[in-house]
């Protein structure tokens, strides 16, 4: 076996042992611990694991396993980029796809997190209306089906990697132009994993 398949091989089960716990995490999270504090808002805002009363945050446990289904997916990624594309695009879903949930967390989840939470505990820095946090939590367990898609995915794809013969033939050398922007789509997620990591 030659070292890019087993390298390439190594990480997608990584991808797999991770992505597994997460997708089935991610769905306990929506069904029963949203299912409970977006059941009638705001009085079952307080129900938010956060604060206090709740001495360990569902990020606690997201984050790490988000981060090792970021490295196993781009690791494979990087390790099968040579691979020809029917193959290789089984290697970009966990990658792009665990990359593009975090961002949609940062974008969409954290701002309504902390308006759910702030106006389920009245806090001074509570913004929003009885009505709006109705509306709100619908569209948090709207968009959290999506995540639930995207995890379903990055899990799926690495499991259906490992099932296929390693493909013997492979992809032709990329053009440099194409070398300088793989370079810096690399660069661009890293940078966004170290802000990610700095504003936690």
């Amino acid at each position: 076996m030659a070292s890019r398949e087993r390298i390439t091989r190594a990480f997608l089960w990584l991808a797999v042992l991770v992505g597994g716990p997460l997708l089935g995490a991610k769905l306990f999270d929506l069904l029963v611990l949203a299912g409970a504090w977006s059941a009638h808002p705001p009085a079952s805002l307080a129900m938010m694991p956060y604060g206090k009363a709740w001495p360990v945050d569902t990020g606690m446990f997201f984050i790490p396993f988000s981060a090792g289904m970021l490295v196993a997916g781009f690791g494979a990624l990087i390790g099968g980029w040579r691979t020809p594309w029917r193959y290789r695009w089984l290697l970009c879903l966990p990658s792009l796809g665990i990359l593009l949930l975090l961002i949609l967390t940062v974008v969409a989840f954290w701002p309504m997190n902390a308006a759910l939470y702030y106006h389920g505990i009245a806090s001074t820095k509570d913004t929003i209306t009885d009505a709006q946090s109705i509306a709100m939590a619908q569209r948090w367990v709207t968009l959290d089906w999506v995540r639930v898609a995207g995890a379903t995915a990055a899990f799926v794809a690495p499991l259906r990697a490992l099932t296929l013969p390693w493909p013997q033939d492979a992809a032709p050398k990329d053009p440099p132009l194409v070398r300088v922007a793989l370079a810096l789509a690399f660069l661009g997620v890293a940078a966004f994993v170290v802000w990610f990591v700095s504003n936690l």
